[in-house]
């Protein structure tokens, strides 16, 4: 089974994709500057940009955007970027090798530089508390005390670890467009500028708020280094997917080895290469304790391997010669050797990788919401401010001039800066002027909007739900199938392969007596072997029934051509220059065969029984019925009670016959009227179709070829990886391991993702929506509260950590992924 990047992300054929990895963005809107600036460039499609992995996945034309221009025209708004590269067709996946090592690195040095600059702010902000410490009756401290220290603080502050944030924020501006960085850094350099007239002309009479830049410089660094933990926490899990691709690989140059001698496995002679030079066909050595390098099929040995990195399966797996390994999985109990069978990007967990990747890159559509507010809110945020400050200067200290003593009462709240000035000024101010409330109102309306919050609100969610879903085999495509999960209420199932096991097995072959002289009577090992002989140019589960069951009785296939298939109806071929035709009733009639009523109603017995009916026809006439049972799946009937047990109508569809398709619903509690039987694969579809001009939002859960239309044409399509290529490539969803009840699990979890966006969403704009009147005075007059900037900022700091823990705290609460047997999830 493939699953390729190109798959994964569905773009038309005239189009590529090209990643490019961004560095520098610190809020939303360094997204909407990066994305815009893709945008405009010629032959860009579209373009997404995650905030959290720094990473711009842009849908271009085929052979007009070069990704190094794309790179050089982002690096030039301000945003360090370079393409990924592909280097070779046996590469590994992007995100895998030195483009994820880069990424780390880039991520600890961050970190680091960070520390080192919280670590210098928190230094000066110490020492700028200590100068505080006499209005309390303790020690004064005279250096301390004084104002020149404290505005020499102030100018370490910002020549020191506030300098980025100064550099930043002007780069920004001057490029028309402002950030993050921006607010803040015209909020700080505004407070030490009015700080350092008050200080060299003291006849003015202002305050000196020294203090007010180092707390800004230390609760903003401090702030932001909690928030880059948090985000590398949130990472973790995807990195930690991207760590299981194995680096090298035990190649076996000249393949001499016994399959069932182990000792001779072991000691075979090797060369080591790199793991992404392996070529489909080779032979490869694996020890009890080495990780799988690519898939392959086990050729020698026998092991047992722990496949829970990819599925989410706690118990080994027993695998012997002949059967599929796949690559990342744990080799634990013996030596083997395997067959590559697909090497570097092609492999599943390669796969996996990228669609895990793309799937953090495809916003939810109620992140567009938050995406245009970003790209005016700094605008809208200066404007506020500047209107702040226009307001009390020019009205409100006049018209309430009371508030200038209510800034005096809560000075202790802020800097105390009349204190440290009796080291400076023979005479204290009285009272605040109107000029110095109307800049710290307006800072303070500065330093409080957070941009931040609402860029981090939807990739964390998402980046923290996917990667958890991935370690336990729950593959969601992206923000916007997790939204529409969410609206979700009627889950309709394919029977075979699905509810069932897939695996039926024949139980009867009836032939019939026909009044046709030219053909001689079938015994049922001949009706048996026209029937695998013809199914032999057919995948359908009941096809593979057949064959299993010539097999067993070692019945020979005979000389067939001109195979033809009709999807969800029949099949045949000429064997042996008779047309053989098998298929259910309709085709068969359609054909121009007869069924006769002895042959119906032998028909439905069997399907009364809950077996499946497959009608065989030689040169135009009926001559047998083969029948078949396809076992229930162990926990259909649990996924189903659940799926009810949530809110959600649960519905059949069957090409079987209504009598098979209505046992098997009763069998796991599907009510009578939610069950279609007899449908082709293009009534499948129609059947989703009418279901959502109801008003229904519907999402279909099937495995096959006959469900690809279906799943293209539901709001949601969740598809079993055990299935065909197509209906993997289809579905919204696809579920890595064999268990019907991870339907539940992957809505669930979609379900808790969602909300959790919705959260942060929903604090990130209720914590602008108030902070920002808050900071600019709207309780000033009626209590006499106002928030300082130094305050100002460390709201603003608190917001950006607080949305990324929520998102974290997806791995905490009571998970939509526990086991059936109380596992972690």
């Amino acid at each position: 089974m493939q699953l390729t990047p190109d798959q994964i992300v569905a773009t038309p054929n005239s189009s590529e994709i090209v990643t490019l990895e961004v560095a520098g963005m610190k809020c939303a809107g360094c997204v909407r500057t990066v994305e815009q600036q893709l945008s405009q460039h010629p032959g860009v499609i579209s373009a997404s940009v995650n905030l959290v992995t720094e990473v711009a996945t842009v849908e271009c034309a085929a052979g007009i955007a070069d990704p190094a221009i794309l790179a050089q025209a982002v690096t030039e708004a301000g945003f360090p970027t370079q393409p990924r590269f592909v280097a070779a067709e046996n590469d590994a996946t992007p995100g895998v090798g030195s483009t994820s090592t880069s990424f780390r690195e880039r991520h600890q040095l961050e970190i680091q530089q960070q520390t080192r600059r919280t670590a210098i702010a928190g230094l000066l902000l110490l020492l700028s508390g200590l100068g505080h410490v006499g209005q309390w009756g303790w020690l004064t401290l005279p250096i301390l005390s004084n104002i020149w220290f404290h505005w020499g603080l102030a100018t370490i502050a910002l020549v020191g670890p506030g300098r980025f944030i100064l550099v930043e924020g002007w780069r920004g501006l001057r490029r028309n467009a402002p950030n993050m960085n921006t607010l803040v850094g015209l909020g700080t350099f505004t407070a030490y500028t009015a700080s350092c007239i008050a200080l060299f002309f003291p006849s003015l009479g202002w305050e000196c708020f020294f203090d007010e830049p180092v707390m800004l410089v230390g609760f903003i660094l401090l702030g932001r280094t909690l928030e880059q933990r948090a985000r590398g926490r949130a990472v973790a899990a995807f990195e930690a997917l991207i760590a299981l691709q194995p680096r090298v690989a035990r190649l076996i140059p000249q393949p001499t080895i016994d399959p069932g001698n182990q000792t001779a496995i072991a000691s075979q002679t090797c060369v080591e290469i790199p793991a992404e030079r392996v070529r489909v066909g080779e032979w490869l050595q694996v020890l009890p304790g080495e990780k799988m390098p690519v898939d392959g099929k086990l050729v020698a040995g026998q092991t047992t391997v722990d496949e829970s990195m990819l599925t989410g399966e706690a118990l080994p797996v027993l695998k012997q010669p002949g059967e599929l390994v796949a690559a990342g999985t744990l080799n634990q109990s013996g030596a083997i050797a395997i067959q590559a069978t697909r090497t570097g990007k092609d492999t599943t967990l390669a796969q996996i990788i990228a669609l895990v990747e793309t799937a953090q890159t495809r916003k939810a559509p109620i992140q567009h919401l938050a995406d245009t507010v970003a790209g005016y809110f700094t605008y809208t945020v200066m404007a506020i401010a500047t209107v702040t400050f226009v307001f009390w200067y020019g009205i409100g200290t006049h018209v309430w001039p009371e508030v200038l003593s209510h800034h005096i009462a809560i000075a202790s709240l802020t800097t105390h800066a009349h204190l440290m000035q009796q080291s400076h000024l023979a005479d204290l101010p009285t009272q605040t002027s109107p000029l110095l409330l109307s800049l710290k109102l307006a800072i303070a309306v500065l330093v409080v909007a957070c941009p931040c919050a609402l860029g981090l609100a939807t990739p964390t969610a998402i980046l923290v739900g996917s990667s958890l879903g991935a370690e336990q085999g729950l593959l969601i495509r992206g923000g916007d199938v997790l939204e529409q999960v969410h609206h979700l209420d009627t889950i309709v199932f394919d029977k075979t392969g699905t509810l069932t096991a897939g695996q039926p097995t024949v139980t009867d072959c009836l032939p019939l007596v026909t009044a046709n002289a030219n053909l001689e009577p079938l015994s049922p090992q001949d009706l048996l072997q026209f029937a695998a002989t013809v199914e032999s140019g057919a995948r359908h589960p009941l096809a593979a029934a057949i064959l299993q069951q010539a097999q067993t009785q070692k019945l020979d296939l005979l000389p067939a051509k001109d195979f033809y298939t009709e999807p969800g109806r029949g099949i045949s071929a000429l064997v042996s220059d008779r047309l053989v035709v098998l298929g259910n009733a309709d085709w068969l009639s359609h054909q121009g065969i007869v069924v006769s009523d002895v042959a119906q109603a032998q028909a439905e017995v069997l399907a009364q029984a809950g077996k499946t009916v497959v009608y065989v026809a030689i040169a135009d006439t009926l001559v047998g019925l083969i029948a078949a049972v396809d076992p229930l799946r162990p926990d259909a009937h649990a996924t189903v009670k659940q799926l009810q047990q949530m809110g959600l109508r649960v519905h059949l569809l069957s090409g079987d016959r209504h009598e098979v398709a209505a046992l098997i619903a009763k069998s796991v509690g599907i009510a009578a009227e939610n069950v279609q039987s007899g449908i082709q694969p293009a009534e499948k579809a129609a059947a989703i179709a009418q279901l959502q001009k109801l008003g229904h939002q519907v999402a279909m859960v099937g495995d096959g070829i006959n469900d690809a239309p279906a799943l293209a044409q539901a709001n949601i399509g969740i598809s079993l990886y055990s299935g065909t290529d197509v209906a993997v490539e289809t579905a919204e969803i696809v579920l890595m391991r064999d268990r019907l009840m991870d339907v539940v699990k992957s809505i669930r979890l979609s379900r808790a993702t969602f909300k959790k966006i919705r959260q942060n969403l929903f604090w990130a704009f209720a914590y602008n929506i108030l902070g920002i009147p808050l900071a600019a005075g709207t309780f000033l007059v009626a209590t006499g509260f106002v928030l300082s900037p130094a305050a100002a900022g460390a709201m603003m700091a608190f917001s950006s950590v607080s949305v990324v823990t929520n998102s974290l705290l997806l791995r905490y609460t009571q998970s939509p992924l526990k086991n059936e047997t109380g596992g972690k999830a």
